[in-house]
């Protein structure tokens, strides 16, 4: 409790570039949290599914079963629910339409993320316009006699380094975040287009078939 108190009051020292630098931090901790529910509620592959598309020799209605498993806001599901149910057609009409979802899937899963890389920016330049004014503030009460309020100067130097310090650590945190999801959304598109090929190489497979039959 003494802590959280400290800590309160460090944050009123901190002038009025505090507002907007929590204004971050919580856009910053809902944007965290929002991708975290997205990718534990809708971008789970179960590995009984990811074996079955990777054996070659599969049945297309136990792929199917598996899929419709995942439920319809899965975006496993909505990828692989585009090649399974034009399976029959050609391959290049296939891989055209799983293309066309898997960018209406990245720009789902990168929903937010460009807030946290302007926060990564933001962050330190509204600390560091904290540690302007604060620094000013204090070059204010400097008189030519010499220090006129030696509180107020320490005030002023509280202010700048509070400023400083917390736009440097949202920053990190935001950087940290964005780097982390940034990976989640490259590994994730990898396996669709890993995992889609696989499908579609087994539609190539009929139609050779079909062409020598």
């Amino acid at each position: 409790m003494k802590d959280l108190q400290e800590a309160l009051i460090a944050l009123q020292l901190g002038g009025s570039m505090i507002y907007p630098l929590v204004f971050l931090t919580l856009l910053a901790l809902v944007l965290t949290l929002d991708r975290i529910y997205v990718y534990w509620r809708y971008v789970r592959l179960p590995t009984s599914l990811l074996e079955l598309i990777e054996n070659h020799d599969f049945d297309w209605s136990t792929v199917s079963q598996n899929v419709k498993a995942l439920g319809p806001k899965n975006y496993y599901h909505q990828f692989f629910s585009i090649i399974i149910s034009n399976h029959q057609k050609p391959s290049w009409w296939v891989s055209s339409r799983a293309a066309d979802e898997a960018q209406v899937i990245e720009k789902a899963l990168s929903r937010g993320l460009w807030l946290l890389e302007t926060t990564v920016t933001a962050a330190p330049l509204l600390g560091l316009l904290g540690t302007i004014t604060g620094m000013m503030h204090s070059f204010n009460l400097i008189g030519a006699g010499g220090i006129v309020d030696p509180t107020g100067v320490t005030g002023g130097v509280a202010q700048a380094l509070i400023a400083t310090a917390m736009g440097l650590l949202i920053a990190l945190l935001a950087l940290f975040a964005f780097n982390y999801f940034s990976r989640l959304q490259a590994q994730t598109l990898d396996d669709m287009e890993r995992l889609g090929t696989r499908l579609i190489d087994n539609i190539r497979l009929l139609e050779v078939s079909d062409r020598k039959g």
